[in-house]
């Protein structure tokens, strides 16, 4: 979201009296590769770009058949095998050991269904969406290389009747895919990506620690939330970077937020009784993460209260809560506390162990399969 939201701001400030711009985009991947297929850069013919593509070794050649494509007004893919050391033409040993296709496409600023315009659009409304980018297709089919569809949880009209089912199912997996169709008109290669928002994080309580958190927070591209219920704690100098600094009170306070499956709820008061009131408020809610600072004590002490005072939680929605908050990484400071806090936020919705990577079996990242589906059509 961070790096979409970069090339938006960057593709506005260019002046298009004079300068041209392409965008670059990872469409496939096969073995191992820096950056996973998605990634993208925006490229000025001046030789400015913004984003990456690779670790920084196919940046420079990909400027250069860049300039070419702004010349030529038309997309190209561009495939890149590190596979051999020795035999790539790049002059250094990359040792990816993978195989990696960029789509390189010129930028219509007076087309508002440019890639740009799309990302700009997705910046705004801030969906869910899967976008499925023509990457290669005959003389006879009406598709063109840079035609996109676009899918929304809302809206799903001008899609294809066979190309719809395939962009749902990437939609509910959030796993890209490129695949081949072949339909009356002629054969298309498709390159289909979910696009998400990013995660909102709210932190309950603005004390010193919370400073770092929400920092960190935000250099990932997060939007954060800063709340508590002591106005003196808020003042906007301590929390410059905070997509929104929130003064409520703790019974009310759920009733100025919105809670989404991408939610991230951080208890940091410091306060026994405000964690408290805010938790049996979240835990009311569908919020899907819960993490509180503190020792594992704290949180059995609430929960003895609710019970108490004739509140009761199904352990289901008690294993929301991460309590104490954080991975185990012998964090000490507040800055290496918010890291910790980070890190499990983040393999917690990306389904990730929070392990050494070097225990892992097999390969990083998932591999992915290159699909050829045929469907007979003549259009939708």
């Amino acid at each position: 979201m961070k790096e979409i939201v970069r090339i938006v701001e960057v593709f506005e400030q260019i002046d298009f009296t004079k300068r041209k711009a392409a965008l670059a985009t990872v469409v496939w991947v096969e073995g191992s590769s820096y950056r996973r297929p998605g990634a993208r850069m925006l490229i000025t013919d001046d030789g400015r770009w913004e984003g990456a593509i690779s670790g920084g070794c196919l940046e420079g050649d990909a400027l250069r058949k860049a300039r070419q494509v702004m010349l030529d007004g038309a997309p190209i893919v561009v495939t890149y095998d590190t596979m051999d050391d020795g035999a790539n033409s790049f002059g250094v040993g990359l040792g990816c050991n993978g195989i990696i296709d960029i789509l390189i496409e010129p930028i219509d600023p007076n087309d508002d269904q440019n890639p740009v315009a799309l990302l700009k659009e997705f910046t705004q409304k801030r969906d869910v969406r899967v976008l499925a980018t023509v990457i290669n297709s005959d003389e006879a089919s009406t598709l063109k290389p840079g035609h996109r569809f676009v899918l929304t949880e809302e809206a799903t009209n001008s899609i294809p009747n066979w190309l719809a089912p395939t962009m749902h199912q990437v939609l509910r997996s959030g796993k890209p895919l490129t695949q081949s169709y072949a339909v009356a008109t002629g054969y298309a290669d498709m390159f289909l990506e979910r696009i998400d928002p990013g995660i909102e994080l709210v932190i309950f309580g603005a004390g010193y620690d919370v400073i770092p958190v929400a920092k960190l927070a935000r250099d990932l591209g997060w939007q954060v939330t800063v709340t508590d219920d002591c106005i003196a704690h808020l003042s906007p100098k301590r929390f410059p970077v905070a997509t929104c600094v929130l003064y409520a009170d703790r019974e009310a306070v759920l009733d100025q937020l919105t809670i989404t499956n991408r939610t991230a709820a951080v208890l940091m008061s410091h306060n026994f009784h405000y964690d408290k009131a805010v938790l049996q408020a979240l835990l009311a809610t569908d919020v899907p993460y819960i993490g509180m600072l503190g020792p594992r004590k704290r949180f059995d002490k609430m929960q003895a209260e609710f019970k108490k005072d004739g509140y009761q939680f199904s352990e289901m929605s008690l294993n929301r809560v991460h309590a104490p908050i954080g991975l185990d990484m012998g964090a000490e400071t507040p800055d290496e506390i918010a890291l910790s806090i980070m890190a499990e936020i983040k393999a917690f919705f990306t389904n990730g162990s929070g392990g050494f990577l070097k225990d892992k079996d097999g390969p990083i990242h998932e591999r992915l399969v290159r699909a050829h589906t045929a469907f007979a059509s003549s259009g939708n």
